[in-house]
Formats: C-alpha cells, sequence, structure tokens
C-alpha cells in the first residue's frame, strides 16, 4: 500500500479519535490535515512507522493544541483545552501501540446530524468517513471545488453552533430518526462507490468496502433492527458482483450480459442467509425489500433464469413501502421483461414529467428498452443524448458503443 493509500485509510479513524477527545470538529479535521502533511513528508524520507495510526494520531493531537493556542479570540479556552491534553501525550514519541477504539460509526453519526442538511450530511461523511478530497467530492457532485468547500465549512460550523456531540442521540426516538439518516448515508456512499457519479472508473471499490464495513459493524451493535440488517445484505449481494461489472477494458458490462461464475459466492450465501432471516423476524422494510430483489437476481445461473415477475412483484411492494423515481426506474425494466419493451416506455413516459426527466439513467432506459422494441434509431439517439449527460467516462464510453450498435458509426464519431 503507498504512503497515498495509507494516509487515507487512517484518516477517518484518526479524526474520529480526535473529536471524541476534543469535541471539535472543524479544529480537529485541520489539525488532522496538518498532521497529514507531516506524515506525507516525513514517511516518504523515512519510511512508514511501525505503528502508522498511533504516530499519526500523536501528532495531530500536537497540532490540535497549536491550532487552539494560537487562537487568541478563544483565548480563554486555550488553558481549559491545554489542561484536559495530558502533558507527557504533548512531549512523548509516537505510542507503541495502536488506538484499539474505532470511533467510525460516531463520527457517521456527528456527520448526519440533524441540523445538517441532506446534501451537507452527504458531503461531510464523503469527507470525513470516506476520506475523499474536497476535489474528489465536488466531481461526485458536479459542482466546482469552491461551492463544495464552502458547503464542509457551513455544515462544520453548523455543528459548532448546535453543540453536536459526539455520540448517538440519547431519546429512542431521536435515535431511530438519527439512524434512518445513518443508513440512508451509508447507502449512498455504496452507491458512489458502486456506480462512480464521476471520473474515469466506473466502481470506487475502496468506497464500497467502508460503506460495507461500517453497516456490518453497526449490524453488530443494533442486530435486531431489521432495516440494518436489510441494508447490508443488499451491498453483500450487490458488491457480489462488483468484479463481472467492467471488461478488461473497463468498460461497463450491463447485468444480463456478465460473467456469473465471477460473482463472489460467499458474498452471495451470506447476503442471502442473511435477508432469508431478517424478513422472517422483522416488519419488512424498503432496504430489506430491495436485498430480496438482489437475491432474486443472484440466484439465477443465467439471465434467462431470473425470475422476473417475482421481481416485478417486490419492486410493487417497493413502491408501496417508499415510492421513488430510482426504484420506479428499476421497475420499469422489469415491466419490460415481464409485459414487453412497449408497456414499460409507457411508464417512462410518466416518469419523464419528474424528478428524472432529462437524467442520462432514464435516457438509457429509454434507449435499451426502444432497442429491444425495434426502433434502432430512436434508440441510438437516446443512447447518445445519455452519454453526453453522464458524468463517469466508463458509462460515457459504454453508452457510446450501445448508440454504434443502434446506428451507423459516422453519425457519432469524434463525440467521445
Amino acid at each position: 500500500m503507498t504512503v497515498e493509500h495509507l494516509l487515507r485509510a487512517l484518516t477517518p479513524q484518526v479524526l474520529g479519535i480526535l473529536v471524541r477527545r476534543h469535541g471539535d470538529f472543524a479544529r480537529c479535521e485541520d489539525a488532522v490535515q496538518e498532521a497529514l502533511i507531516d506524515a506525507a513528508d516525513a514517511w516518504s524520507r523515512d519510511g512508514v512507522p511501525e505503528h502508522p495510526l498511533g504516530w499519526l494520531t500523536t501528532v495531530a493531537g500536537r497540532r490540535y493544541v497549536d491550532l487552539v493556542r494560537s487562537d487568541v479570540a478563544r483565548a480563554r479556552r486555550e488553558q481549559a483545552v491545554h489542561d484536559a491534553v495530558p502533558r507527557d501525550e504533548l512531549l512523548a514519541p509516537p505510542p507503541d501501540a495502536e488506538p484499539a477504539r474505532d470511533d467510525l460509526l460516531e463520527l457517521l453519526f456527528l456527520c448526519c446530524h440533524p441540523a445538517l442538511t441532506p446534501p451537507a450530511q452527504m458531503a461531510l461523511t464523503l469527507r470525513a468517513v470516506a476520506g475523499l478530497t474536497t476535489t474528489e467530492i465536488a466531481a461526485a457532485f458536479l459542482v466546482p471545488d469552491k461551492t463544495l468547500g464552502q458547503r464542509i465549512s457551513r455544515a462544520k460550523q453548523r455543528l459548532l453552533e448546535a453543540g453536536a456531540r459526539f455520540e448517538p442521540p440519547s431519546s429512542p426516538s431521536d435515535r431511530e430518526r438519527a439512524l434512518t439518516v445513518v443508513l440512508h448515508v451509508l447507502y449512498l456512499l455504496f452507491n458512489e462507490g458502486y456506480s462512480a457519479s464521476a471520473g474515469p472508473r466506473l466502481r470506487r471499490p475502496d468506497l464500497t468496502a467502508q460503506a460495507v464495513r461500517l453497516t456490518r459493524e453497526l449490524h453488530a451493535r443494533l442486530p435486531d433492527h431489521g432495516e440494518t440488517a436489510g441494508l447490508l445484505a443488499l451491498m453483500l449481494l450487490t458488491e457480489a458482483r462488483g468484479a463481472a461489472r467492467t471488461g478488461p477494458d473497463g468498460i461497463l458490462v450491463p447485468l444480463a450480459e456478465q460473467d456469473r461464475s465471477r460473482w463472489d459466492r460467499a458474498a452471495i450465501a451470506e447476503g442471502t442467509d442473511l435477508i432469508t432471516r431478517t424478513l422472517a423476524r422483522h416488519p419488512v422494510g424498503p432496504y430489506q425489500v430491495q436485498a430480496a430483489i438482489a437475491a432474486v437476481h443472484s440466484e439465477a445461473a443465467t439471465a434467462a433464469d431470473t425470475d422476473w415477475p417475482q421481481v416485478l412483484a417486490l419492486y410493487d411492494v417497493l413502491h408501496r413501502l417508499a415510492p421513488s423515481s430510482v426504484a420506479a426506474l428499476n421497475r420499469a425494466v422489469a415491466v419490460a421483461e415481464v409485459h414487453g419493451p412497449r408497456a414499460a416506455l409507457d411508464v417512462l413516459d410518466e416518469l419523464e414529467r419528474g424528478v428524472l426527466a432529462g437524467h442520462h439513467r432514464l435516457l438509457a432506459v429509454r434507449a435499451h428498452l426502444l432497442e429491444r422494441a425495434g426502433d434502432a434509431d430512436a434508440a441510438s439517439e437516446a443512447f447518445r443524448q445519455a452519454a453526453r449527460l453522464a458524468g463517469n467516462v466508463a458509462e460515457q464510453r459504454f453508452l457510446l458503443l450501445r448508440a454504434a450498435r443502434c446506428g451507423p458509426a459516422e453519425d457519432f464519431s469524434g463525440s467521445t
């Protein structure tokens, strides 16, 4: 592992330790960023220390104290913070053992504080928990770096003003509301890793692995929470297909064309067992239904063996539980398999009057359905429109190849 990748993996853990210790998210993050600069210089020159997490935590702690001392406007807090940090910690060399406690879930709850807007929650989570840079997050949100940086700064200021604490809410109702937000952000984090919204690669396995790890830990803490189990099962069953989603050239391979021998059968077995037990014991929820849909796909030896009527029935259940445009778009694919592409195109006509109007995924589905219905010219045009709107290079290339399959190559030469 390179120094850059190691530092990215360690950053959320160090930030969690400092925020638990000091409670000041903004200063703690600044301190960690300064420590990362020190580490990048020292480790590249002298090599990675024996205990990198301990090294980075100690240096970040020192930087935090330096930041507090230099803040003249908060001089009265300086002595209190200084006294709260043991003197031997300030002077001691990096510790010989790694800190044992994992604070990432507490950090995740803090990033999902109800005082923040959903976009701010997601941006702060991607920055603090996933370890993405401001530039990477800005690319994912398709906004300028400056705009994203201001969003994160406002979020940190809002946490300070709200007196956010580094712990889950104490009351059951507040905890359940916070848990709903946390699960949603984990779901979005996984999706961003599974289908990156921008950049040259289709997938970000580092993000999906982080989302699975956090959800697994959350499930271990809340084993009787059905939707947490459902989300974990959904992630396991979905990520099991990850290796087969791209070809040797990095271009997307759709589900129907994937080499199913490359699917992770151990993850499928774990996810299927988990969702089967969960559905039998808990009231059904949206993540559980989505996991059940993923399980149906995983059980099919070939694409032709997929039980599409069952998939469609599950999407109907999902629509009753938690209607959404994205679920409706996925349901349209199932409608096409059960009732034919023309019936599905009628469904898309309704969706195009909603929030997905002009979205590249809706256009891609329309193109696929038009191709199946035998309208090659319209399909080619829709594929090209979808490619122009897609932010991910791997998706763009896939869509342009599909357009080429439907129409003359000269119609879109040079459009890549």
